[in-house]
C-alpha cells in the first residue's frame, strides 16, 4: 500500500489499519546477486573466448600472407637458387614494420626431390610458427611444387 491509501484507510469509518512496506527477502536479495554474477562472469568467459578466436584469425591471416609473399620470391628464382638446401627463407620487411608481427613469427622452408620425377621436381614446404597471446604455439604450412623445367614439363615426362 501507499502512504495515501494507508490515509485514507485511517480517515474512514474502518477500523485503523497498519501500513506496511514491501521490501526485498535475504534470499531474494541473495538469488539476485548470484544471477547477476553468473551473468557477469558468463559475459566475461564469452568476451575472452571471442578476443582468442579473433587473435587467432588475424594471426591465420598474417601468416598465410607471409607465407604467400614467399612463394611469389621462389617463383622468380632459378632452378639452382630454389635447389639450394643452404637458402633460408626471411619475413619481407613490409611485414616487420608491424610490431605485432615483428618477433613473433618465423619462417623455415624444407624441400625435397619428388620421386620418379628424374631429378625434375622439387616438393617446397613453408611454415610459419608464432606464439598466440595465451602462449600456445601455432604453425600453418604451405606446399607447393617447383619444375627445372616447369611443372608441365615435370608431370609430362615418363622416369
Amino acid at each position: 500500500m501507499n502512504r495515501t491509501a494507508c490515509l485514507v484507510a485511517r480517515s474512514g469509518p474502518r477500523p485503523l489499519r497498519r501500513c506496511r512496506r514491501r521490501a526485498f527477502t535475504l534470499i531474494e536479495v541473495i538469488m539476485a546477486v548470484i544471477v547477476l554474477a553468473f551473468a557477469i562472469t558468463t559475459s566475461i568467459t564469452t568476451l575472452q573466448r571471442a578476443f582468442l578466436n579473433l587473435d587467432s584469425a588475424r594471426n591465420l591471416e598474417i601468416a598465410s600472407r607471409i607465407m604467400q609473399c614467399q612463394l611469389e620470391k621462389e617463383r622468380v628464382l632459378t632452378w639452382s637458387q630454389v635447389s639450394d638446401p643452404s637458402y633460408r627463407p626471411t619475413i619481407d620487411a613490409s611485414f616487420l614494420g608491424n610490431p605485432a608481427v615483428a618477433g613473433r613469427f618465423a619462417l623455415s622452408r624444407t624441400t625435397s626431390l619428388v620421386p620418379n620425377r628424374g631429378g625434375q621436381l622439387l616438393q617446397i614446404t613453408l611454415t610459419t610458427s608464432w606464439r598466440t597471446y595465451d602462449g600456445r604455439t601455432v604453425q600453418r604450412s604451405y606446399t607447393t611444387y617447383y619444375g627445372r623445367n616447369g611443372l608441365y614439363a615435370a608431370f609430362t615426362r615418363r622416369s
